[in-house]
């Protein structure tokens, strides 16, 4: 029996990292002209990106109760401890399906230990938790402070985005037509953010690219705390010139020296678009250092 930390392909975390740690990452799935993939394992975001400049149309749902039951069920055949860190249900549906099928593998192994995380966070929020909580089991932490470090960092990580182009915030039903072309004509840039319910939601409009990512960095000074010792996430859509610009700035202004670097995948990128850029960092200074280093 073993301790196993698993995750959706919604917490892009970077494949090294995968690999490092032979993390089990549950692929979300795309609809691409009625043909179904699977993030990170039959498409991949450099090819995605391409797929979307090209004005395919691109649909996600989340994964389904039945596909969670075919993760899930080799670690209830071995006996294993699971936590499942997964999307914020803010956002998606996974958090539900993956209990439907928690309750129907418990009918068949009464005795499974899986532990199902609602993480309230999205895109490398969750995957910087899920780095934390592998660390710790790495350094055979037990799994209730595991739990305890995920609920923690989960709860104090924030999120700030900015997008390139409001098309497929309108597409994805979360603006409105007039919005949409108001704010193309005007180069409005939303800065979005994830709130403490895991919900997106638009906090600022500037005018302008650059001031947008400018405004960016200054939330981050504004809200993060140990700047210069967290790890800072930075993802983008297929644009590194850009968040190369961003770490650049916050390497400047803050003295940010760790950071960890993703593509937006498939399951957010479809509804944010090509260029979507995003720095995740901590409010609070983690209290689990020393756990991580032993």
């Amino acid at each position: 029996m073993a301790l196993k930390i698993i995750t959706d392909s919604a917490s892009d975390v970077p494949r090294f990292l995968i690999d490092k740690y032979n993390l089990h990452v549950i692929p979300t799935p795309v609809v691409i002209e009625e043909k179904d993939y699977f993030d990170g394992e039959t498409i991949f975001p450099e090819e995605f990106y391409n797929i979307l400049r090209n004005g395919t149309e691109i649909k996600t749902y989340h994964i389904n109760s039945f596909m969670f039951h075919k993760h899930f069920e080799p670690y209830a055949k071995k006996g294993d401890e699971v936590i499942y860190i997964c999307f914020s249900t803010g956002i998606a549906g996974t958090y539900n399906a993956a209990n439907i099928a928690k309750q129907e593998l418990l009918e068949e192994y009464p005795d499974f230990d899986l532990t199902i995380v609602d993480s309230k966070c999205a895109s490398l929020g969750f995957g910087l938790v899920v780095e934390e909580a592998l660390k710790l089991a790495a350094n055979n932490v037990s799994k209730e402070i595991i739990l305890e470090a995920v609920n923690f960092f989960s709860r104090n990580m924030e999120h700030i985005f900015t997008v390139e182009t409001l098309e497929y915030l309108y597409k994805g039903g979360r603006l409105s037509r007039t919005s949409a072309i108001a704010g193309g004509l005007l180069d409005i840039k939303p800065i979005i953010e994830v709130t403490d319910a895991g919900a997106l939601q638009a906090i600022e409009k500037v005018r302008g690219r650059g001031k947008s990512l400018r405004r960016i960095v200054e939330i981050v000074g504004e809200r993060g705390k140990d700047l210069k010792e967290q790890t800072i996430g930075l993802v983008h859509g297929d644009d590194k010139k850009t968040l190369e610009e961003v770490k650049g700035m916050l390497t400047e202004k803050y003295g940010c020296k760790n950071f960890l670097e993703s593509y937006v995948g498939c399951a957010i990128g479809a509804h944010t678009g090509p260029g979507v850029i995003g720095v995740i960092f901590l409010s609070e200074e983690s209290p689990y250092k020393n756990l991580e280093k032993k």
